[in-house]
């Protein structure tokens, strides 16, 4: 936590693509995708669990079910200033509340999350776990605009828009002084066949769905399956699978005729190799990227200036 994150990037050990900002919409696949993450986790160096700052309502609920799962020797609670309704997370309170996945003491019956994929969770009938054994670390910080919603919405945007501007600078040659617009870098081309497709956070029908892959950022992940395409279209997948990702790119053209992705990303040849599945989330290019660049002739693609404010 040394400072904003764009100004740090590293490759992690083991991550996933949720593909969304938020994780309200699906609970039950965040939680998968947590336990897929930490199942790396080999206990050799201290692990520092950052929470997403979530903590009213359903999200108070989730926070309860993480600590329950994760098992942490040591929990860090900052209270807000302005705002008094959250409880003490103490292991008591955590023993006996009911999350929104897993349930307390007093009901001893967990809900199943998935079948096959969260068997390791459920609780058998009548199953009383013991009180969690870890320290509650209590904060009282006096931060300004620490409980302005609003103002952490519109901070937390511009950081992942950092954060995605960052990712794209490795695309830059070192050596050339002056940055290169994304449109006169060489592009990689990947045939519809060597790729199974799938958007996350929204229906699409098949005949649609290259208009939602075209100019999109994506996740460039590998699923344990071997892909398989039984007509010249694009390979799309029913579910969205819980799968490494390898990195991210930005599809910037689809060639119908010759049935080829043609993707920008700065993750080296040597992981390229293992990529066999493309996921789109809800996570758009920065505007800047699409109108900022020099030297751009024509419409671009799915940018207009030309609308009414008043609608």
């Amino acid at each position: 936590l040394p400072g904003p994150p764009f100004t740090h990037q590293q490759t992690p050990r083991k991550m996933v693509y949720y593909g969304q900002t938020s994780c309200e919409q699906d609970t039950e696949r965040y939680l998968d995708v947590m336990k897929y993450v930490f199942s790396c986790y080999k206990k050799e160096v201290p692990l520092i669990i950052n929470t997403m700052g979530w903590v009213k309502g359903e999200g108070l609920l989730l926070l309860i079910d993480i600590i329950r799962l994760l098992s942490p020797s040591h929990v860090v609670q900052m209270d807000v200033c302005d705002w008094k309704a959250m409880a003490p997370l103490t292991p008591e309170h955590v023993h006996l509340q009911a999350g929104l996945h897993t349930k307390g003491k007093q009901q001893p019956k967990c809900k199943q999350l998935d079948v096959g994929a969260a068997e390791s969770w459920k609780c058998s009938e009548g199953e009383d776990a013991s009180v969690p054994q870890y320290k509650l670390l209590y904060v009282h910080p006096e931060f300004p605009r620490a409980g302005n919603c609003s103002y952490r919405r519109v901070h937390s945007g511009i950081l992942r828009d950092m954060s995605i501007l960052g990712y794209l600078g490795h695309l830059q040659y070192p050596d050339i002084g002056a940055v290169l617009p994304l449109h006169s870098l060489v592009p990689y081309q990947v045939p519809f066949s060597a790729v199974a497709l799938r958007v996350i956070h929204t229906d699409v029908a098949p005949t649609n769905i290259m208009y939602a892959v075209n100019a999109s950022w994506v996740g460039l992940c590998c699923i344990p399956d071997e892909v398989r395409c039984q007509t010249d279209g694009p390979v799309l997948l029913t579910q969205t699978p819980v799968c490494d990702c390898l990195g991210f790119g930005i599809v910037r053209g689809v060639d119908m005729e010759k049935k080829l992705y043609h993707i920008l990303t700065p993750v080296p040849p040597e992981n390229l190799r293992l990529v066999n599945c493309l996921l789109l989330g809800n996570i758009a290019i920065p505007n800047c990227v699409l109108v900022g660049q020099q030297g751009i002739e024509g419409e671009i693609p799915y940018v207009t200036s030309d609308y009414n404010y008043s609608i």
